[in-house]
């Protein structure tokens, strides 16, 4: 009779819990039994195991084999147990040992000629196992994952014997080499390849200055953001531009992102690490796609925009549902999910941008077309996104069709009219002029409060932000016009201490209560 041990570990949507993978051999028929809540692909793990260790060149133990995945009430899915089931039984067998008793997890899936397959989602068991302090053994191709969060304690293979080697002598018999060292942040941002090397550029937009300035602000305090009006004026283009004026993620977020995306998709791509989210779902997506769910609790949309942006195209399209679901994640950053499967809490810290036509022919105000809508039918249309989901909107932007001469290159706008609004943009209003002052806005939202000003909790918001006593009679004014709730008058304070920010003051203005009270005001028409 023998006994051994090894480790590893499982997935349960941001955790990774400590798996003890226990064999026991002893006498009698042979029988291979598998316990601990295996999921069937872990079951399955019998065959595989035993094929890739006559194959590797050992003997497959003869008797009774008890293989126990503990803790027995944690679920076991994917085949990144099939390496430690393997290295359980040989060194039970007497045929493998360890070198030394540093606490070492194993991770891969074994083909039938013991050769070592990568496995998914990887990342999180890696910087579970730093922070306990423990090695990794894992397949070659998973290695410029593990080293992400793990450097110097992860060591790769590709196959079952040269794993049993390097444990045996510490020194690795075939690795796939080290794994690339993590790209240099720069000043402008993340170099990670030419994969994410944008090649279109906010100066691409012409005109449209209220727009950006808007997204400027946006992009500053972490602020939602609607753009409002007629199809092909404009509205998604300049929501497509809007990550160019975001920093890049801190290695904390750059982490919590690409955790997410490997639980979503069980890959991890090297060239996405650092890249600020982007996610636009179609306004059919179902509620399981865009807030998460699923058979297997799987993260939707607004977790997989995690520090970065959502954008919803035509936004009262979209399953009433959906939009009343968003209106909880808005506030706390956070979606909770609970499903027969289980429960689940994701992070949800996202921003959003939205974009929805005026009425539901999309023409009303337009000086192109005329509205063929009845009022009851553009109040139906409105309707459709509530009050308390109309609340949580802190800037709504109304944006109107440009001019021929605002749109054509330089030259032609010259020919078409010499006498009309200029081509090029106010320096103010460059990217490289807007990024600047977002840079700089949350620089300084950081050091204040450890927070952009969108997250603000509400007992700071007095010590935060300040009132001068014009902006605060101009404030009070306001909420009784615009009949303002609690959370409203909150949000409008929010964007004032962001446009203060942006402008360098330390307190709030008149100006910059009077801007956020016009990025708020009601819809026209």
């Amino acid at each position: 009779m023998a006994i051994a041990e090894t480790l590893s570990r499982a997935q349960i949507g941001l955790h990774a819990p400590l798996v003890h993978v226990e064999v026991h051999l002893a006498a009698g028929l042979p029988s291979f039994s598998l316990v601990g809540l295996p999921a069937p692909v872990v079951r399955e793990s019998r065959e595989r195991v035993r094929a890739a260790i006559v194959n590797s060149g050992y003997d497959f133990p003869p008797g009774r084999i008890t293989v126990n995945l503990a803790p027995v009430e944690l679920a076991k899915e994917g085949g990144r147990y099939d390496l430690p089931i393997a290295l359980g039984l040989l060194r039970a067998s007497g045929q493998a040992q360890w070198s030394d008793d540093t606490p070492i997890e194993c991770y891969g899936e074994l083909g039938l000629s013991g050769e070592l397959k990568p496995v998914a989602g990887l990342l999180l068991a890696a910087l579970h196992a730093q922070r306990a302090g423990h090695r990794l053994v894992l397949p070659a191709a998973n290695l410029a994952e593990a080293e992400r969060v793990a450097r110097h304690r992860a060591a790769g293979f590709h196959s079952l014997r040269g794993v049993c080697g390097f444990l045996a002598t510490g020194q690795p018999e075939e690795t796939d080499g080290a794994a690339p060292a993590p790209p240099a942040v720069t000043a402008a941002g993340l170099d990670i390849g030419p994969y994410e090397k944008q090649s279109s550029s906010l100066d691409d937009v012409l005109g449209h200055w209220s727009a950006k300035r808007a997204l400027c602000i946006a992009a500053a305090g972490g602020h939602s953001l609607l753009f409002v009006g007629p199809p092909g004026c404009g509205k998604s283009l300049l929501a497509s531009r809007f990550p160019a004026l975001l920093p890049p993620l801190t290695e904390r977020e750059a982490l919590e992102v690409a955790s997410i995306r490997c639980i979503a998709s069980g890959s991890f791509e090297a060239l996405h690490w650092g890249h600020r989210p982007y996610r636009a779902p179609h306004h059919t997506a179902s509620a399981n796609a865009v807030l998460g769910g699923g058979p297997q609790l799987r993260p939707g949309e607004i977790s997989l925009a995690h520090c970065g942006v959502l954008f919803m195209d035509e936004f009262p399209e979209f399953d009433r549902r959906v939009l009343e679901s968003l209106r909880e994640p808005l506030e706390s950053g956070r979606i909770a999910l609970a499903r027969v499967a289980g429960h689940l809490e994701l992070p949800a810290e996202f921003q959003l941008l939205a974009a929805m036509n005026p009425c539901p022919c999309g023409h009303l105000g337009d000086a192109a077309e005329t509205c063929r809508c009845s009022p009851r039918a553009i109040a139906r249309y409105r309707s459709r996104l509530s009050g308390p989901l109309w609340d949580r909107i802190d800037l709504r932007v109304e944006i109107t069709r440009q001019e021929p001469e605002q749109l054509l290159p330089p030259a032609a706008a010259q020919t078409v009219a010499a006498a009309g609004p200029p081509h090029e943009p106010p320096a103010a209003c460059s990217e490289a002029a807007l990024r600047q002052q977002v840079l700089v806005a949350r620089e300084i939202q950081q050091r204040r409060a450890g927070c952009l000003n969108a997250r603000l909790p509400v007992q700071q918001l007095s010590a935060i932000c300040e009132l001068e006593p014009s902006a605060r009679r101009l404030l009070e004014q306001g909420q009784r016009s615009f009949a303002l709730s609690g959370r409203g008058l909150h949000r409008v304070l929010r964007v004032a201490r962001t446009i203060a920010d942006l402008a360098g003051q330390g307190t709030i203005g008149e100006q910059a209560v009077a801007e956020a009270f016009q990025l708020r005001r009601p819809l026209a028409g």
